[in-house]
């Protein structure tokens, strides 16, 4: 019988805490500049837009479609021994900005650039959710 390996958690810098905290209430956030709209992820200090500081942070609908995608079938982690292939994906979300995350929910081989896809949340410990990607409804 094997042990059980934990699963590798990302690191955290202090701009991405307020990302990492509504995760861990499965909300999916990105920053928005207040001054011009302009949408960020990942975080940014100042607003490309305008060059300004005043950004917050808003929820994001959790719907985007696939942008680019790899399929994973090296395992570099022990913890993805039995999960080889999976995918590994820029989600372009509604709102505009890329994310990376894993696309969930379906065959490796059924994903494809231009899919459509909606945020879900990994429990990884009690308070840390990872945000991932299924095929939308």
């Amino acid at each position: 019988m094997s042990a059980k390996v934990d699963r590798p958690l990302p690191g955290s810098t202090p701009r991405m805490r307020p990302f990492w905290a509504a995760a861990g209430q499965e909300r999916l956030t990105i920053q928005r500049c207040s001054q011009c709209g302009k949408k960020h992820f990942p975080p940014v200090a100042i607003c490309s837009g305008c060059l300004r500081d005043t950004l917050d942070w808003i929820d994001a609908s959790g719907h985007g479609t696939v942008f680019s995608f790899v399929v994973m079938h090296h395992v570099y982690h022990p913890y993805f021994a039995d999960k080889v292939p999976y995918v590994v994906a820029s989600v372009k979300l509604e709102e505009g900005p890329r994310i990376i995350s894993n696309v969930i929910g379906c065959d490796a081989s059924d994903v494809e650039i231009g899919m459509g896809v909606e945020v879900t949340f990994e429990r990884a410990e009690p308070e840390f959710a990872l945000p991932m990607f299924r095929p939308s409804e």
